[in-house]
């Protein structure tokens, strides 16, 4: 598949599921999903339990098709079903995700990456893989804290020599601080919006 093919199949993607987004955006307004987390709740909770493998789910494709800022997954896993079993569900599908990623790259090589993002991007974390231990020091450091392009930087490590071994571990000892942090922090902004909306 060519970069130019790929770019427009992932545009196509990007722009089918912000509309997706836009239609539920509504839908969840009129439902008052934004304002109550009892009544978020309790939408999720029609779904039985598949509702956390739905939420599973859409945190593994939101890595591997990075369209929506990753916190408001982690906020999104909290609100629904509280901060220990959101916790785990964003855990359990950003690791999945992530690892995705890694074999995509690693399989399809540094044509992903400029079909995904832009060059301008690529060219700022590039210079982190000149050495395979100089990548893997500062990948564990961007993952540990959640300020980089993780997404990003799961299918940058793909394109290296990195192993496999040690990015599953960078990212399962790495992802639980990131989480957390998003997870809580941006569940405190929310009820003081909610709070200011009342």
């Amino acid at each position: 598949m060519s970069i130019n093919i790929a770019k427009r199949t992932i545009q196509i993607c990007s722009i089918l599921s912000l509309v997706g987004c836009m239609i539920f955006a509504v839908y969840a307004f009129h439902q008052h999903l934004f304002t109550s987390q009892e009544a978020l709740q309790t939408y999720i909770s029609g779904f039985g339990r598949m509702g956390a493998l739905v939420f599973i789910v859409f945190q593994v494709v939101q890595v591997v098709i990075p369209l929506l800022p990753g916190g408001l997954g982690c906020l999104a896993g909290v609100l629904l079903f509280g901060p220990w079993a959101g916790f785990l569900y964003n855990y359990i599908g950003i690791c999945i995700g992530s690892i995705l990623a890694f074999i995509i790259s690693r399989n399809f090589g540094k044509s992903v990456l400029y079909a995904m993002f832009s060059d301008k991007m690529i060219a700022k974390y590039e210079a982190w893989t000149g050495s395979e231990s100089k990548f893997a020091r500062w990948f564990a450091i961007a993952i540990f804290f959640p300020v980089a392009p993780d997404d990003f930087l799961c299918y940058l490590a793909g394109t290296t020599g990195i192993s496999w071994r040690k990015f599953t571990a960078i990212i399962l000892m790495g992802k639980p601080a990131s989480i957390a942090l998003y997870s809580l922090g941006l569940n405190v902004v929310f009820k003081q919006i909610a709070a200011l909306v009342h």
